[in-house]
């Protein structure tokens, strides 16, 4: 094992994402977090792992130290098993091939929906975001892993604007409004990793990384949170998951 202060935060997160993904999946990802964990798995546990790009991207295979900084990028395309329009990528998660979205955002609620799109008064936002690409569909349609720094002004009780759909506003609502498929599956963030409750579909933490407390957690969270009773203490990553991860990025784009 590797000691709580040898790797970073965005480390963290990439290794508790690849341990979440699964051998014979297809993952719609996106770049950064979601990408290194995603080849990261591919490399230690699920071979048979299929990564997809909104730009039409199916299978790439990712080279170590040539990461692609948008999912538009030349190198996305290396060895994949096909490249498509983005139209008919998205077509395969209307018809139900995707497994999971990976994506992170800006903001995130208790009912695990999504901004990317601004921040403050939508007439005069003090921050604006990227915007939604192809979110909104793959948060429509996928069970959703998120992986974000945990900070109070990230993890708000409702997002200023939603751009990715999570739970919409809790319960039943998600399916009410159309919306039968997929949903918010887990959180990941550097203090540990979150789940949502069956019936109130709010936000819960089901394990905790070493050190963490359930008190810091809530203290950095603009809601309140729910706690598994007996709640899990995460495994830190392993020096084998430390060094396929940093052969990956060894110019530390994403994970510095």
């Amino acid at each position: 094992m590797s000691s709580l202060e040898s790797y970073t935060a965005s480390e963290l997160l990439a290794v508790m994402s690849s341990r979440l993904l699964k051998d014979g999946q297809v993952v719609f990802a996106g770049v950064g977090i979601p990408l290194l964990a995603a080849t990261l798995a591919q490399a230690l546990h699920s071979p048979g792992l299929t990564i997809l790009f909104e730009g039409g991207v199916i299978g790439p295979v990712i080279e170590p130290g040539k990461l692609p900084p948008s999912t538009n990028e030349q190198r996305c395309t290396k060895r994949a098993n096909m490249v498509l329009s983005s139209t008919d990528v998205l077509l395969l998660l209307q018809r139900g091939y995707i497994d999971i979205g990976f994506m992170g955002g800006a903001q995130i609620d208790q009912c695990g929906n999504l901004n990317s799109s601004f921040i403050g008064d939508p007439a005069h936002p003090k921050t604006r975001l990227p915007g939604t690409g192809g979110g909104n569909d793959i948060s429509s349609l996928t069970q959703m892993i998120v992986a974000m720094k945990h900070e109070k002004r990230r993890f708000v009780k409702a997002v200023d604007f939603v751009t990715s759909p999570g739970f919409l506003r809790g319960g039943t609502t998600r399916s009410e409004a159309g919306l039968t498929a997929g949903g918010m599956y887990r959180v990941v963030t550097d203090m540990g990793i979150f789940g949502f409750d069956d019936v109130t579909k709010h936000m819960k933490a089901v394990a905790l990384h070493p050190g963490v407390t359930p008190a810091q957690v809530q203290e950095n969270t603009g809601f309140e949170l729910e706690f598994e009773s007996g709640i899990e203490v995460t495994e830190p990553p392993t020096e084998r998951e430390l060094a396929v991860l940093r052969n990956l990025d060894p110019d530390r784009l994403y994970i510095a």
